[in-house]
């Protein structure tokens, strides 16, 4: 990752187990920082085989444990999920630097838990006087292990035919892992004077059917029969999939949001973030799938 960012000497990461902390600390270490690892268990953590100090927290635990942890934090970056940032800005230092890693979930029509959370934090951090950013990914894609595309490759590999909500006409805009690290790491790079939010999102805007034939190619899938089918029966298809023990559980909700397009204008991450994102086309390439 060749980007020349000033980079504090020390951060603190929570989450820091997650595929997301992970890659982060992997590039904070190259770049030479000294990373604190947050972590709420000290066996997961220890199978990644990171040499750097880790401290045990539990988000949903004593305050006092995770204001120990925190208590010479400048540099937060939390990649646990959103709706713990009130609990992480009471615990830290009123002068830190915070950077959360939020969703654009906090836009569907079809609101669920995960994305109800993500507003939360955000509204939590942006009323708390903190300075800092939250970055809110699209669908993040690239990581070893990831759930999304490569989740999504092992049910297409079982469908005789792919069946697309409306057709596959939505728009989606994936973010490769690799770019979501560089945002934070051009994040922790900023002088910030207040809470920000922003949107960081891939380098393409392509219809869902064309995210699904990329993936196929990459994937080594032969073609197949692509068949529109109305949302009201893809619910209705999705609630038996937890019946069916080699197809992973798809919720009506998820099913629902294929119709949502989820585009969005980069220019202002260009602009504060100061790189641009990879193509989808490219970061597949870097995906196994």
């Amino acid at each position: 990752m060749n980007l020349f960012f000033s980079l504090p000497q020390k951060i603190h990461v929570i989450g820091a187990s997650g595929r997301s902390g992970l890659a982060l600390i992997k590039e904070l270490q190259n770049h030479g920082c000294t990373v604190i690892a947050l972590v709420r268990s000290p066996e997961k953590w220890q199978q990644t085989n990171i040499d750097c100090e880790f401290r045990i927290i539990d988000l949903k635990g004593p305050l006092s444990l995770l204001t120990s942890a925190l208590q010479d934090a400048t540099h937060i970056v939390s990649t646990a999920h959103a709706r713990h940032a009130s609990i992480i800005i009471k615990a830290g230092p009123k002068e830190a630097t915070y950077i959360f890693l939020g969703s654009t979930r906090k836009f569907t029509k079809w609101p669920d838990s995960h994305g109800n959370g993500v507003l939360v934090g955000e509204h939590a951090f942006l009323k708390s006087e903190r300075t800092g950013i939250f970055l809110h990914p699209t669908m993040i894609y690239g990581s070893q292990g990831e759930n999304n595309v490569q989740r999504l490759a092992k049910i297409l590999k079982k469908l005789p035919v792919i069946p697309l909500p409306d057709g596959g006409k939505a728009l989606v805009q994936p973010i490769h892992q690799s770019d979501v690290t560089k945002a934070i790491l051009s994040a922790l790079s900023k002088d910030w004077k207040e809470a920000n939010s922003i949107v960081i999102a891939g380098g393409s805007v392509i219809s869902y059917k064309e995210f699904i034939q990329i993936i196929m190619y990459h994937a080594g899938i032969k073609p197949k029969a692509f068949i529109p089918l109305p949302i009201s029966l893809l619910k209705i298809a999705a609630f038996f999939t937890k019946f069916v023990p080699f197809i992973p559980t798809i919720e009506p909700t998820e099913i629902q949001r294929l119709v949502e397009d989820k585009n969005f204008d980069i220019t202002e991450m260009e602009n504060k973030l100061s790189f641009t994102p990879i193509p989808f086309s490219k970061g597949i390439e870097q995906t196994k799938l």
